[in-house]
C-alpha cells in the first residue's frame, strides 16, 4: 500500500504526531510521557476541527484549556499536563512558536525578570 509511511511513500517529512514522537524520543522522555503528550496534542487538533497547529497559536490554546476546564471538568493537574504538551509542541519547533501570545516565564531571559524584587 503506497499511502502508509515507510511503504514507498513519497512524503518528504513524517506526519506531525510522528515528528512529536521523534522529538520526545530524542529528549529521552519516558514512553508514558510520549503517549500522554501525543494524546493531548491529538485532542487539541481534533477540538479545532483537525486544523494544523502551525495555523493556530495562543488563542486556540487558551480556548482548548478553557474547554477542558469548563465543559469537560478536567482537573487542574490534567490541564497543566495538556498545557505542557502543547508548549512542547510549539517550543520543539514542530508548531509555529511565534504563534504563542505570551512567552513562558521560565524561558524569559534573566534580564527580563531582573526588575522583580527578591522576596528574601
Amino acid at each position: 500500500m503506497l499511502g502508509r509511511m515507510g511503504e514507498g511513500s513519497p512524503r518528504a517529512e513524517p506526519r506531525l504526531l510522528d515528528q512529536v514522537r521523534q522529538a520526545i524520543r530524542v529528549r529521552h522522555y519516558s514512553y508514558r510521557s510520549e503517549q500522554q503528550n501525543v494524546a493531548w496534542i491529538r485532542r487539541y487538533i481534533h477540538f479545532h476541527d483537525c486544523r494544523h497547529p502551525r495555523s493556530m497559536g495562543g488563542p486556540e490554546i487558551s480556548a482548548f484549556l478553557t474547554h477542558l476546564a469548563s465543559d469537560r471538568n478536567v482537573a487542574a493537574a490534567a490541564q497543566n499536563q495538556a498545557l505542557a504538551a502543547l508548549l512542547f509542541l510549539y517550543k520543539s519547533g514542530i508548531g509555529d512558536r511565534t504563534a504563542l501570545a505570551r512567552p513562558d516565564r521560565a524561558l524569559q531571559a534573566p534580564e527580563a525578570r531582573a526588575g522583580r524584587a527578591d522576596p528574601c
